[in-house]
């Protein structure tokens, strides 16, 4: 069309976008280094799922489909927009292969690549405005509370549609001008136009005119067409015109569109792929460690007391603290507010919004953008006197090797420069070095109570369809309060305590801890040290009195199904589950190693093959936690353990447990471990018992009970409770029994019951006491053997 116009065009805005972009990567570089390029082929297949096929995006189905139309549409259309900027030097240029002339390929002979594209394309172009319209619809009428509503984005939106009907515009005005204006005789003085008419008709060289084809038609150009038939009275000049309105606009937008990404939310578009294959692909319930060992992380919390400036960060004091994928997290953050509106904290009115925590580290980062990239060694910042590198720079190391052998490169490289010749002269107008000033986020960038009111539930997580996380941040921040600065709720204190003398958080006697077994004859590993099972109890099962009946009714089961177990007793120590939530990475350290050498002795013996727990908590910190200290077992919940034996006949419900039932699911159970359909399979196997749901907000969805993150220590923010709200969305489905598979989500849900002086009218049991009660074993052995017989038999015949 142009070609010095274009050319201009494409080189002024490329690189008006290299600047911002190169300011986006330097400014990543502020973030620590970390490994996230191994198990590619599984990160692939994530990026696919996630990335393309935008699994997640239909928890909200009419926006998640509305995103996935402009998300597919825009790859249909980039080879759009690299033809238009092509026929801006060669009108005729159609990617050598999407012409309107049919394709000969090998062994399929002539096909009509062109008009297949441009079918397509038109199709998208259409359904992409519908998207945009549905998001314009959520941020101007209905204006959706969890959005981010700014005027940027129904900018962004309106750029796309723009996009989108200008294209239109073009194929519209150009169909009309080659059927009926590319084939009119010219006059002298119709010259110019004629000239202008044959380079806009330029890529249908070789089409024949027929002015009866400007009618609508589905096939090749639905939305080309369309247009043409709207404007197929308008003159030629005026066509000319529409055409390269149509066309310029196009263009120009999308460069414009491509440099506004950088300094908006929808940065996404470019960060979300990366960010998505960049993910977390270790076991979700695996916090990522301080360092090795209990002394190695004392030894790092006193070097960050004595000398903070030089010492390696011991979790997340200051954004450089964060790794470089955090950051790219920040950059990704779409601000849809999916995690807002699923946060159990956020829901009940506390102070934590994971949309905001994110948003308001972003723009904390970008604020000091100018200071990080011109401060002494750039983005990374310079080496510090003792051969550390910055804390920014992501080498913080944890071995007296390490250390040493980066004072010598350090030394070695001062020395190399004093000494060197300078290659190059420097820069006559250099950029002035901006003074470095460390900022701790903590009360600063953020409120000690957003930190706090944190479940650790990952509903933020789950809902998150660019993988960014937050459970990770909040804890890392969290560990530097509580054991750089000692700051945390005062409720933690005797908890911690309790965990480090007596091993509960209960502060209760140690020696007490196997009293809940009393009668039942379980033997210990003491005095069994090769029992293949170990049933690991927890805190809650061995000393909450409620608790109790639900370990008393899985030891009964288990004894009743011929299970080789025994459990630990006074050996057994609090995983350390509640400290590494609320921070305290060197308690947990402790327990961690204090029980990993517990279950590898009795491993040693030939013992402990596998670990049946009750606690959610347990399970996930024994199963995906423990491995780093060096105890690598076999963990099944206990719901999943006893659906085994249920399905096996070893245990057979045959007493009819009468109403409706709905069930909870825990956080660290579905969410973290998605152990979700075990715990409802036994209760669909009990005879006479409903199982209803409580649509909406079930299995992914689930609300949490509030008692993750160590929350059930401490006192909530406000008078909203997260587990009475939890509560009334179980009684919504009528239910009779509200089932639970966690002794701490049920506490929970038995206090908001209590809050709804409902306790009287509504039962409230673990999963394994609904499958005792169904299996009768208050029966005699011989009458419950009779009824596996039977159960045997129906079964038998059933299948007959």
């Amino acid at each position: 069309m142009n070609p010095t116009w274009m050319l201009t065009l494409l080189v002024g805005l490329f690189a008006a976008f290299a600047w911002s972009a190169n300011r986006r990567w330097q400014l990543l570089k502020v973030g620590r280094g970390e490994d996230r390029l191994d198990r590619i082929a599984e990160r692939l297949k994530g990026t696919w799922e996630y990335a393309f096929r935008q699994r997640k995006m239909g928890y909200y189905p009419l926006a998640g489909l509305a995103h996935k139309l402009i998300f597919v549409g825009f790859l249909v259309l980039l080879l759009r927009t690299l033809m238009l900027w092509g026929r801006g030097i060669d009108p005729s240029f159609d990617l050598w292969i999407l012409g309107h002339e049919p394709v000969r390929l090998p062994g399929i002979g002539a096909v009509p690549l062109g008009g297949i594209y441009e079918f397509v394309k038109d199709v998208m172009a259409t359904l992409v405005v519908i998207g945009a319209l549905v998001f314009i619809y959520y941020r101007a009428i209905k204006r959706e509370r969890r959005m981010t509503l700014s005027g940027e984005g129904l900018l962004i939106l309106g750029i796309i549609v723009t996009m989108m009907v200008s294209d239109m515009l073009y194929d519209g005005a150009s169909l009309v001008l080659h059927h009926r204006w590319s084939t009119a005789a010219c006059g002298p003085a119709d010259a110019a136009l004629c000239e202008r008419v044959a380079t806009v008709t330029a890529p249908f060289a070789g089409v024949p005119a027929d002015p009866a084809a400007l009618r609508w038609h589905l096939f090749p150009a639905p939305a080309g067409s369309l247009f043409a038939v709207l404007l197929s009275g308008a003159s030629p000049g005026t066509l000319v015109v529409l055409a390269h309105i149509g066309f310029w606009t196009h263009v120009t937008l999308v460069l414009v569109f491509l440099n506004l990404l950088p300094h908006s939310k929808h940065f996404h578009i470019i960060t979300s792929i990366p960010n998505v294959f960049t993910r977390n692909i270790e076991a979700r319930g695996r916090l990522p460690l301080v360092a090795g060992s209990a002394e190695a992380i004392g030894e790092m919390v006193m070097k960050a007391a004595e000398e903070p400036e030089k010492a390696a960060p011991v979790g997340v004091a200051r954004i450089e603290d964060f790794t470089w994928k955090a950051i790219l997290d920040f950059y990704t953050c779409t601000e849809c507010g999916r995690c807002s509106d699923n946060c159990p904290a956020h829901k009940t009115g506390k102070i934590l919004s994971p949309k905001q925590l994110t948003l308001d580290l972003r723009d904390h980062l970008y604020g000091r953008e100018g200071e990080f990239i011109n401060r002494p060694g750039g983005a990374r910042g310079e080496p510090r006197a003792d051969g550390h590198a910055a804390q920014a720079n992501g080498q913080a190391t944890d071995g007296a090797a390490a250390q040493d052998g980066q004072a010598a490169e350090a030394a070695e490289t001062q020395e190399g420069a004093e000494h060197a010749e300078q290659a190059a002269p420097e820069n006559p107008v250099p950029v002035p070095e901006v003074a470095y000033k460390p900022v701790d986020l903590v009360a600063n960038v953020v409120h000690p109570d957003v930190l706090w009111a944190c479940t650790t539930c990952r509903a933020c997580e789950e809902q998150c369809p660019v993988m960014i996380s937050y459970v990770d941040k909040i804890v890392s921040m969290r560990r530097h309060l509580v054991l750089v600065k000692g700051e945390f709720p005062a409720e933690l204190g005797n908890p911690f305590n309790a965990m480090e003398v007596n091993g509960n958080p209960w502060n209760l006697a140690r020696i007490d801890r196997g009293n809940w077994a009393e009668g039942l004859e379980i033997p210990t590993m003491a005095e069994k040290p090769q029992a293949p099972v170990l049933y690991w109890v927890g805190c809650a099962a061995s000393y909450d009195d409620r608790a109790k009946k639900i370990a008393r009714a899985t030891a009964r089961l288990l004894k009743a199904a011929g299970v080789d177990f025994a459990i630990l007793g006074q050996e057994e120590t609090c995983t350390g589950d509640p400290a590494r939530r609320a921070g305290n990475e060197y308690l947990f350290a402790m327990l961690a190693e204090q029980n990993a050498a517990t279950l590898n002795g009795y491993k040693e013996q030939g013992g402990v093959r596998k670990i049946v727990t009750t606690c959610p908590h347990c399970f996930n910190t024994l199963a995906n936690e423990y491995p780093d200290f060096g105890a690598k077992f076999e963990v099944v919940h206990h719901t999943d353990f006893l659906l085994g034996l249920v399905a096996e006949k070893k245990l057979v419900p045959s007493k009819p447990v009468e109403g409706k039932v709905v069930f909870h699911d825990s956080c660290y159970l579905g969410r973290y471990n998605d152990v979700y359909e075990q715990p409802r399979d036994i209760l669909k196997r009990i005879p006479g018992l409903q199982l209803v749901e409580a649509e909406g907000w079930n299995r992914q969805k689930g609300l949490c009970c509030g008692a993750g993150g160590a929350q059930m220590w401490m006192e909530e923010q406000n008078k909203d409770r997260v587990n009475v709200k939890r509560t009334l969305q179980l009684l919504q489905t009528e239910a009779k029994t509200i089932a639970t598979a966690c002794p701490f989500c049920q506490t929970m849900i038995t206090d908001g019951l209590k809050d709804q002086s409902k306790e009287e009218s509504i039962r409230q049991l673990d999963v394994v006491e609904l499958l005792e009660e169904s299996c009768a074993l208050d029966r005699s052995a011989g009458s419950r053997s009779a009824a596996v017989q039977d159960a045997a038999e129906t079964a038998a015949s059933a299948s007959a």
